[in-house]
């Protein structure tokens, strides 16, 4: 797979999980629906400055567009996961060092 087909799943891929319209992104990147799908198709590909609106519009670092999404989003909710084991963890160590702090009076 090319680089123009990466990026143009993984925009697809974004703008579908922003739940953007093909009409709705091109709108606001100003670009036609036309472009905006040969992109998505990975026939055309992009300048540096509507990549970094597409980004914006997305609400992404750029690099997300050349890499796959789906496993950035999924190590997203792996990092979520584990803060939120690791704070009910800290929560109750400092409870048992408060508790142990009360028993010793100090």
């Amino acid at each position: 797979m090319d680089i123009k087909s990466i990026f143009g799943e993984n925009l697809k891929f974004y703008r579908k999980t922003k739940q953007l319209s093909q009409e709705q992104l091109s709108e606001k990147v100003n670009i036609s629906v036309k472009h905006l799908s040969s992109i998505e198709r990975g026939l055309t590909f992009v300048s540096a400055d509507l990549l970094e609106k597409l980004a914006f519009s997305v609400d992404i670092p750029v690099f997300y567009f050349f890499v796959n999404g789906k496993e950035i989003i999924f190590n997203d909710v792996i990092l979520n996961t584990l803060e939120n084991i690791i704070e009910k963890q800290l929560i109750k160590s400092i409870n048992n060092i408060k508790s142990e702090l009360r028993k010793n009076n100090c």
